[in-house]
């Protein structure tokens, strides 16, 4: 019987490049792939499984891909940090969308890039070979997936300081970054005022990232959990914006059934 071949799903970059309004996306933090998989099903654009700060291992985030995999949704994976040996196995355990928080500079976007791509790439890079072993290319079922890896795997960095924000346009520049994704949270903490993330100066560098990736032409994402911020960040011209999280939506909506029978007073 001849070999069964699943292609790989087309990237967020795709997505993005075809997109005729802004995606919309949700954060997968519990570390579950039933969760996943129920929010892989809502009908979001995208999906972010978050190693960064969620309880998630190697392990869990294949688990969650696997069951993410069989619904019309682009799955993105946040990895912990800029390191070349963790996006590596991420990338080997079949993510196809990476997310790499912290990215200040240039450089480091340069890194983020080279970790991406094998040697002898357009953009070379420095990704261990190890395909064969790898969900990537199913297991080497995939032809000549050393030679197409860099079109099924897109990158997007995150802009969460204000180093990153004066860097923003130089960010931008560097071959391989496929989008930027702002963290508001951790930028009103770069800036000076933890918390308030719809502070005037926090909005500022929201919009200078935004007009700057424009004018690059290349997608700005944004990560805005209150709805009405969400919709003005998608009005003002953001291509992807995130608009929630599996644990957030469980702490209200369980909090919310707490209220349903008060107790006299």
């Amino acid at each position: 019987m001849p070999i069964r071949v699943e292609e790989p799903k087309p990237t967020l970059a795709a997505a993005l490049a075809a997109a005729e309004r802004p995606l919309v996306g949700m954060w997968v933090c519990s570390g579950s792939a039933l969760v996943a998989e129920i929010c892989a099903g809502s009908g979001v654009d995208w999906l972010l499984i978050d190693v960064e700060h969620g309880p998630n291992t190697l392990t869990s985030t294949l688990a969650q891909l696997q069951a993410a995999a069989g619904y019309d949704v682009v799955t993105v994976v946040r990895v912990p940090w800029n390191d070349p040996v963790q996006i590596k196995q991420y990338l080997d355990a079949g993510a196809q969308n990476l997310l790499v928080p912290m990215v200040d500079d240039a450089a480091s976007a340069a890194a983020a890039v080279a970790a991406v791509r094998y040697p002898g790439s357009e953009v070379d890079g420095v990704r261990g070979v190890g395909a064969a072993l790898g969900r990537s290319s199913r297991w080497g079922r995939i032809p000549d997936y050393l030679t197409r890896a860099s079109g099924t795997v897109s990158l997007t960095v995150q802009i969460e300081t204000g180093t990153a924000v004066a860097n923003v346009e130089e960010i931008l520049a560097v071959d391989g970054v496929d989008a930027i994704f702002l963290g508001p949270a951790d930028l009103s903490g770069s800036l000076g005022v933890l918390g308030q993330q719809e502070h005037p100066d926090v909005l500022a560098a929201v919009e200078r990232c935004r007009r700057a990736g424009t004018e690059a032409g290349k997608p700005v994402g944004v990560n805005a959990f209150d709805p009405a911020r969400a919709r003005g960040y998608a009005q003002g011209g953001m291509a992807f914006v995130s608009v929630g999280s599996d644990v957030t939506l469980l702490a209200r909506g369980s909090e919310g059934l707490a209220g349903v029978l008060s107790r006299p007073r």
